[in-house]
């Protein structure tokens, strides 16, 4: 019971817009030195979903393509070897603190010809038994929360070296179960529609005597509209993001190759102002449209420059490959601790059976008590038939 009673403070604090509640802002507690966090609808779709790219640290938008590309740029799918591909991942979520919450995601894609690929994917977030309560502590019900959102995307090549893909989706986020936010008022299920926009550009390169390669990979995620649960007045931004990232690897020799990943993220939401009662005192409004609050986001933060560096997160990861078929991985992610404090380290293995392949991943945080610790994620992988032209 305490341990779902965790989870519910959990939910309270990073997602919930319901008055059964108290919250109270970051913004509203003082100067540039306390924490100002990011706050967004559907965090869940921030969270990496497949072992291969969480296990260098979560990033993706730059690394070699593989069939999980649909979260981290859909533009690398037309540049695969096969025809197409299915994948099942699957993360026991914050197993250190409550032992039912659980992400699947199911992704794949097909090629159209050598210069179009057509691919989908479904995020499933399972929050497990949560019991609700109101203001004064009294119990309201058990309810099982969940979110999910339903992609598909379109990828082309522009050229041997150039690709580009879009996406569009669908998310649905049920947090409530039924419970009242506000006297005479009923909570609902909050919707939305997004789109992805990703571009991904890769070459050969020779390092001294060595074969290389090397990539660049961009994505800017989730660009939809607001959303909210119960009052229509009340919307909540969804976690529209820009992810940048380089690659570049190693041939030692025909068998063993060694990639390093460089990637930096920002979420295009406006910050929180710092206000005194109602008046803002530092920062801009943060009650705009979703097209200015894209721009706003470059330069809004109350605490300035410095501010907005803070808001970058950053990843490196190094994949180490045998023969392309046994990979060892490992990354560090870092996010500033005035905004969501995440550092960890994360390793993963994955090995390739035929069609078949199996990656696995652990995250390895460095705070104490991090509920993010230990964290475990599986994919299967199945590939299709290789496609018979050249890309």
């Amino acid at each position: 019971m305490m341990k779902r009673l965790r989870a519910s403070v959990i939910f309270a604090v990073g997602i919930f817009p319901f008055g059964v509640f108290a919250q109270v802002h970051p913004s509203e507690t003082g100067g540039n030195n306390e924490p100002n966090a990011i706050r967004t609808a559907v965090p869940f779709m921030t969270i990496a979903p497949d072992s291969r790219s969480s296990g260098m640290g979560d990033l993706g938008v730059a690394t070699a393509p593989d069939i999980n590309a649909q979260h981290w740029n859909p533009a690398k799918y037309v540049v695969l070897d096969e025809k197409g591909g299915v994948s099942l991942s699957y993360s026991p979520w914050l197993r250190s603190m409550v032992g039912d919450m659980n992400l699947l995601y199911l992704t794949g894609y097909m090629k159209i010809d050598r210069l179009q690929t057509m691919s989908a994917s479904l995020r499933y977030f399972d929050m497990g038994s949560i019991t609700f309560r109101d203001a004064n502590g009294a119990e309201l019900l058990t309810g099982n929360p969940y979110e999910f959102a339903i992609d598909v995307g379109y990828s082309r090549k522009f050229s041997d070296n150039m690709s580009a893909a879009l996406a569009f989706r669908y998310i649905r986020s049920d947090l409530s179960s039924g419970v009242s936010a506000q006297a005479g008022s009923k909570a609902k299920a909050g919707n939305s529609f997004a789109a992805d926009f990703a571009a991904y550009y890769h070459s050969e390169m020779m390092l001294g005597t060595r074969r290389g390669t090397w990539a660049l990979g961009a994505s800017m995620s989730n660009i939809g509209a607001k959303m909210t649960y119960a009052n229509e007045q009340e919307k909540m931004f969804i976690p529209t993001n820009l992810a940048i990232g380089a690659s570049a690897g190693i041939f030692f020799d025909e068998y063993n190759k060694l990639t390093m990943t460089l990637e930096f993220n920002k979420l295009l939401v406006p910050t929180p102002p710092i206000k005194s009662g109602n008046t803002i005192v530092k920062g801009k409004n943060d009650n705009v449209g979703v097209v200015k609050g894209i721009f706003q986001s470059f330069g809004d933060a109350p605490g300035g420059f410095e501010e907005e560096i803070h808001e970058i997160a950053c990843g490196v990861g190094l994949e180490y490959m045998y023969k392309n078929i046994f990979a060892v991985r490992t990354g560090y992610h870092h996010e500033n601790r005035l905004k969501s404090n995440k550092r960890y380290f994360a390793m993963g293995v994955g090995v390739v059976l035929n069609v078949f392949e199996i990656d696995f991943s652990y995250l390895v945080t460095t705070q104490n008590r991090d509920p993010l610790a230990n964290t475990l994620r599986f994919s299967l992988i199945f590939n299709f038939r290789q496609s018979q032209t050249t890309n």
